[in-house]
């Protein structure tokens, strides 16, 4: 893990951009966060619409969990932001465009094209990225995994045991593989469903 940007905001939350190899992300630690009185952490998750974009709602998750004492980070998903395309995950968006556009239903071999790669690539890479974040000295656990994408929340749950908790955001395209390994979670789970979104299909969701 490299930090290449650090500054100190009004409410005395420090954030700092970080590389882990070819992965851009950022961390918020509260002002009270010590060698002494590490602060437990949240991975602050996120739809793939690229990192710079989504910074002023992660920011405002991060100052709310600062207020809390919860240190918050993040990492850009492949194929996203600053990060190379990714060709096969393009070509999965537009079948999904184009169907949607039709009005038409969208097919669950879209929706695995679209999704199930992601999973596969991202799940670790933010176990890394825990790897690196719960070596720092101000950092420490519990640690509990919030937002982004519904399937990676699910799969993080499941396979990494460093996670205590999640808190998952609802959202209607969900590969059906995911259900299974959805039903094998165990740790606490709070699921959260936008009632009226005009990007998200509500029954789907549900």
């Amino acid at each position: 893990m490299h930090f290449t940007s650090e500054q100190r905001l009004d409410d005395g939350v420090l954030e700092r951009e970080f590389t882990l190899g070819e992965i851009p992300g950022i961390l918020w630690t509260p002002a009270s966060a010590s060698a002494s009185a590490p602060a437990p952490l949240i991975l602050l998750g996120h739809p793939p619409l690229g990192l710079r974009r989504m910074h002023p709602r992660l920011l405002a998750r991060a100052r709310q969990s600062a207020a809390d004492g919860f240190a918050t980070a993040t990492i850009e998903l492949p194929g996203s932001g600053d990060r190379p395309r990714w060709p096969a995950i393009e070509q999965a968006r537009a079948d999904l465009r184009r169907a949607m556009e039709a009005g038409e239903a969208v097919s669950g071999e879209i929706v695995d094209a679209l999704v199930l790669p992601l999973v596969d690539k991202a799940v670790p890479e933010w176990q890394a990225a825990l790897d690196a974040l719960l070596s720092l000295p101000e950092i420490g656990g519990p640690v509990g995994y919030s937002g982004g994408v519904i399937s990676i929340g699910i799969r993080l749950a499941l396979v990494e045991p460093r996670i205590a908790a999640a808190v998952l955001f609802a959202g209607s395209f969900v590969p059906r593989a995911m259900f299974e390994e959805a039903q094998r979670v165990t740790v606490p789970l709070h699921v959260l469903l936008q009632w009226d979104d005009e990007g998200n299909d509500r029954q789907a969701a549900l």
